[in-house]
């Protein structure tokens, strides 16, 4: 593939400008996990001066662990926390006149949802029930893809940049020591590797087919701002694109209609 549209999970309290200078699309937590309304404006205004997409990045209402574990929720409630919380984000955008593209479950909402397929029905219902038509973002060939596939959503797959792959194609648990990849160089080439040959090397050194259409850094890791400038340094001098939401869902032929922010 020679373009990627370059994601980052955003209004989580780190220094968000430094490191969205170098992204095509953030993703705003909007109150779950982290973040309140002056975060979202903030980084809304963040969004429209650097001519970035926007997303809402909804979780778990765990503010406590970051929303990383799973809660137990029925999907009904799953549901309302999530259409709680991109409605959140959505009023605010409104008001701040930046249209929103994208939608990505963050943490073990996320992970969860990937391999529950009622969860990822909730997440999806929850992105209709905003009123627009929001691409959702996930992983490769999850639950949440064929959830998104049902209801006609755009679906962008997702590969990270900065977390190390088991084996089977999920993610090294956030617990774990080698979740992380700090270092730069590392993180450039596993992100080449998804790019160029759609392949990730796992933790045990075996290949793992992965093909994405956004890459994902994220802000809340120590050197987030440095990893993120050698990303992109890197795509450019590769020939690679980084695109935003809108057109990478046009290079796909996908339906988009990244409308101006309304009221739900």
């Amino acid at each position: 593939m020679s373009w990627i549209v370059l994601n980052c999970d955003c209004g989580e309290g780190a220094d968000d400008a430094a490191i969205l200078r170098w992204m095509s699309a953030a993703n705003i937590a909007c109150g779950g996990h982290a973040g309140d309304a002056n975060t979202m404006r903030a980084t809304l205004r963040l969004c429209r001066a650097l001519n970035l997409s926007a997303g809402a990045h909804p979780s778990f209402p765990d503010r406590d662990h970051f929303g990383r574990r799973v809660l137990p929720l029925s999907p009904a409630e799953v549901r309302a926390h999530v259409t709680a919380q991109i409605g959140a984000l959505v009023e605010i955008a409104h008001s701040e006149g930046v249209p929103l593209t994208h939608v990505k479950p963050h943490g073990a909402l996320y992970n969860h949802a990937a391999i529950h397929r009622d969860y990822a029905d909730a997440i999806a219902e929850a992105v209709l029930a905003a009123g627009q038509t929001f691409a959702l973002v996930g992983p490769p060939g999850s639950a949440l893809s064929l959830a998104a596939q049902q209801r006609g959503l755009p679906y962008l797959a997702e590969g990270f940049a900065d977390r190390r792959y088991r084996p089977d194609g999920s993610l090294v648990p956030r617990d774990q020591p080698a979740a992380m990849i700090e270092d730069a160089a590392h993180s450039v080439a596993q992100a080449l590797s998804i790019v160029r040959d759609g392949l990730v090397r796992a933790e045990d050194g075996s290949a793992v087919l992965l093909r994405a259409q956004t890459l994902c850094l994220h802000s809340d890791a120590p050197g987030a701002a440095t990893r993120a400038q050698a990303l992109r340094q890197a795509l450019d001098a590769n020939g690679i694109a980084v695109l935003r939401v809108a057109e990478a869902l046009q290079r796909l032929g996908l339906t988009e209609r990244p409308q101006q922010a309304a009221h739900t």
